[in-house]
């Protein structure tokens, strides 16, 4: 049965968020997708809404962000970042200003794409400001919050040469059955668990899922 719910979208121009705007669109579930983007690359759909914001200005478009789901997928490297500064403001300044908006706009859910290994205490940069923002996003005013802490994902033509390296030796070690919930995790298949958890109901507010959860799911 077709239903007519709104979903909210950022980083969905990465392979996390392509993936699951594609699926979005495919989905009975979802009547109306509105993607928030610096840039548009030109995709036409009917249920699709294609808003070319700046993130650095939040408070100038927070009343767009009313919907019954956020997807969250904003992400960088500090090698494209070019500094710390800059991959803290896109990795946690940008995504906790848009969830805390849409939060208080009454937004009901969050799908938080963070990383496995995220702790608020860790003595790496990249998953401490993760587990920074899980942090902050627990405390807000959400129904329920989803967090996806995958494991290292294929993103097909997405994928760096660091990651193809990586890739490369988690899937020989698998084969010897090491490491099995470690194995990288195509960016389809974390998207389709994401929309497929976004049209089931919780009673708990926080749902943590690690990559062995998620394959699971």
């Amino acid at each position: 049965m077709m239903q007519n719910k709104k979903a909210l979208i950022i980083g969905a121009t990465g392979a996390t968020g392509t993936a699951l705007l594609n699926q979005l669109l495919d989905s009975e579930h979802y009547g109306k997708v509105h993607v928030f983007a610096r840039k548009d690359i030109g995709l036409k759909h009917s249920k699709l809404e294609w808003h070319i914001v700046d993130f650095d200005k939040v408070d100038s478009w927070r009343d767009l962000l009313k919907g019954d789901v956020l997807f969250s997928a904003l992400g960088t490297t500090l090698k494209i970042a070019g500094s710390k500064e800059v991959q803290y403001k896109i990795d946690y300044t940008y995504q906790y200003e848009v969830a805390k908006a849409a939060a208080e706009n009454g937004t009901p859910s969050l799908l938080l794409v963070s990383s496995v290994g995220s702790s608020s205490r860790s003595p790496f940069f990249y998953t401490k400001i993760k587990g920074q923002l899980e942090d902050a996003v627990r405390m807000m005013k959400f129904t329920n919050v989803h967090i996806f802490q995958p494991p290292m994902l294929e993103r097909g033509s997405f994928l760096r040469s660091n990651e193809k390296s990586g890739i490369k030796f988690l899937n020989m070690v698998n084969k010897l059955g090491v490491l099995r919930s470690q194995m990288p995790m195509p960016v389809e298949f974390l998207a389709k668990q994401m929309v497929r958890i976004s049209n089931q109901q919780y009673m708990e507010k926080v749902n943590v899922y690690n990559p062995k959860q998620i394959w699971k799911l």
